[in-house]
């Protein structure tokens, strides 16, 4: 899905007082729609968890989403992730 749909989606439903946090593909486009907690990746476009057939990637790589709804600020959270 878009990354600035997400983004705006995203705002909505945290002003709903439900925690939520996206992956992003486009840093930029993040810092600019500034969602409330957001994981950016360093995968291709379309690779959001990384490669394909490499589950130990992809649950490191949800870990690490997740872990940021433990996170509360009134500034947006933007981590990058990195790989190990």
């Amino acid at each position: 899905m878009c990354n600035q749909t997400v983004g705006l989606i995203q705002g909505f439903v945290e002003s709903a007082g439900i925690p939520t946090v996206s992956l992003s593909l486009l840093k930029e486009v993040a810092v600019r729609v500034r969602p409330p907690r957001t994981l950016c990746v360093p995968f291709p476009m379309g690779y959001p968890l990384g490669e394909p057939d490499r589950p130990e990637l992809q649950e490191r790589v949800l870990l690490a989403a997740l872990d940021l709804l433990r996170l509360h600020s009134s500034s947006p959270i933007l981590e990058d992730y990195q790989p190990a």
